[in-house]
């Protein structure tokens, strides 16, 4: 590290990266700059510089990416779980916490409205099974499943719910109000809110597996053959997902049968 400078220069922390990752390009680490993986701070003539800090969010970033194929859109949030990479403070409003969230979500159109659908609260999880409608807001959510302010903030805090910005408000999809009610049925078992985060870490781990399995299946520029190979993606993503519920299934027989 440069003393002078009190940080590491882009090519520095490039050359340290190759030792673990000999193929990794100078453009990766630009790029995960852009995407918001790392902070380096910047000299005054505009160079940026690296802490030690930031090179083991990239290593760690890297690591994740090629090695547990997690997806780069959640690389970020297990790169803060580790405290690599410093995000605000979370509040314990409820409504400032989504609005924190939304500000490194992706912003989508307006769903079109769709008639008779209506906010119903749920008396259990299996009873948001069915999606009840396509996008609710933070109070829909929370008035629909009759969650409290500190329930939702323990919630979103493990990652499980994720907003996306419609016009401008804070929204969240039929997918969270079911996680939510789940989650919420776990934590008041007494389950350690940190095994949730585990759960939502091995989905992530199964997708980026799925994502990786169906990429040259994706790779079809032909448009009819694209159509097809859309329903293999998600007949792969399906097989995928009962392998995985068939081994969890034999692991438990075998534990309960000891």
């Amino acid at each position: 590290m440069s003393v002078s400078q009190g940080g590491m220069r882009i090519g520095e922390v490039h050359a340290q990266l190759r030792k673990l990752f000999p193929d990794v390009e100078l453009s990766k680490i630009r790029y995960y700059e852009d995407k918001g993986l790392v902070q380096p701070s910047r000299s005054r003539k505009g160079y940026r510089l690296y802490s030690e800090r930031d090179v083991d969010c990239l290593r760690e970033a890297i690591r994740l990416a090629q090695e547990e194929f997690v997806p780069l859109r959640v690389v970020r949030l297990r790169l803060i779980e580790q405290g690599l990479l410093v995000v605000p403070n979370v509040t314990h409003s409820g409504r400032h916490a989504a609005r924190e969230a939304t500000m490194s979500v992706v912003s989508a159109p307006a769903p079109a409205p769709r008639p008779g659908l209506s906010v119903v609260a749920p008396e259990s999880a299996d009873s948001v099974s069915t999606p009840i409608k396509q996008y609710f807001t933070l109070d829909e959510l929370i008035a629909t499943l009759g969650l409290t302010a500190e329930e939702f903030n323990q919630i979103q805090s493990l990652g499980l719910v994720t907003p996306h910005e419609v016009e401008g408000e804070a929204t969240f999809s039929a997918f969270d109000v079911r996680v939510a009610a789940y989650a919420r049925a776990l934590l008041s078992r007494g389950v350690d809110a940190r095994l949730l985060g585990s759960l939502r870490r091995i989905a992530e781990r199964e997708f980026g597996v799925i994502d990786e399995l169906t990429r040259p299946l994706r790779s079809v520029n032909n448009e009819r053959l694209r159509v097809q190979s859309l329903t293999d993606v998600a007949d792969v993503a399906r097989e995928v997902t009962a392998l995985c519920n068939v081994l969890v299934e034999r692991e438990l027989s075998a534990h309960l049968s000891l």
